[in-house]
C-alpha cells in the first residue's frame, strides 16, 4: 500500500512530490496499463483544479483512450486533430490557456477551459500522451509543462 501525503503549494516541490510518487508506484512494474492507472490516480490526487486526467495511447496510428479520471472522454482521437493529437502529431507539448480558441479542440467534457498535453516518446517512437484538462481558463503553466514532461520521461520506459 502507497501513502502519500501532499505537504505543498510550491508548484516546482508538487511536481518533485508527484514524480516521486508515480516513481514509487511504477518502479519494477512492467505493465504499461496499470503504471498509467496509478499515474492517474495520482495526476488527479495532487494537481488542483482538474476535470479530467489521464492517458491516450497511440496504437494503429491514432490515439486510444487509456487509463484516467474524469468523465467518460473521446475513445479514438487521429493524430494532428485536437489539443491531443496534436501533442502526439508534432511531439510538442500543447499548453492551450482557452481550448475553446484552440483550432479544431475537440470537446469531450464541455467543462474543460484549459489543457496540457504532453507526448511521451521512447527511444523515437510515439507510445502516447498524457492529457491534463481544467475547467479555469489559463490553469497551466510553464512550471506545469517542465512538471509533466518530467512525469513523461519517467514513464517513456515504463509503458
Amino acid at each position: 500500500m502507497f501513502t502519500f501525503d501532499i505537504q505543498t503549494t510550491d508548484k516546482a516541490e508538487l511536481y518533485r512530490e508527484l514524480l516521486g510518487a508515480i516513481d514509487a508506484v511504477t518502479a519494477g512494474e512492467a505493465d504499461g496499463i496499470a503504471n498509467m492507472a496509478n499515474a492517474a490516480s495520482l495526476f488527479w490526487q495532487y494537481l488542483p483544479e482538474l476535470n479530467w486526467a489521464g492517458f491516450y495511447r497511440f496504437v494503429g496510428g491514432e490515439l486510444v483512450l487509456g487509463p484516467f479520471q474524469g468523465k467518460a472522454a473521446c475513445i479514438r482521437i487521429p493524430l494532428g486533430q485536437g489539443v491531443c493529437g496534436t501533442a502526439a502529431a508534432t511531439r510538442e507539448t500543447q499548453l492551450v490557456a482557452d481550448v475553446h480558441a484552440f483550432p479544431g479542440h475537440i470537446a469531450c467534457d464541455a467543462d474543460s477551459a484549459s489543457e496540457i498535453v504532453v507526448p511521451i516518446v521512447r527511444d523515437g517512437a510515439l507510445i502516447g500522451v498524457i492529457d491534463l484538462d481544467s475547467p479555469r481558463t489559463a490553469r497551466f503553466d510553464a512550471e506545469d509543462a517542465r512538471g509533466v514532461e518530467a512525469i513523461a520521461a519517467l514513464l517513456a520506459a515504463r509503458l
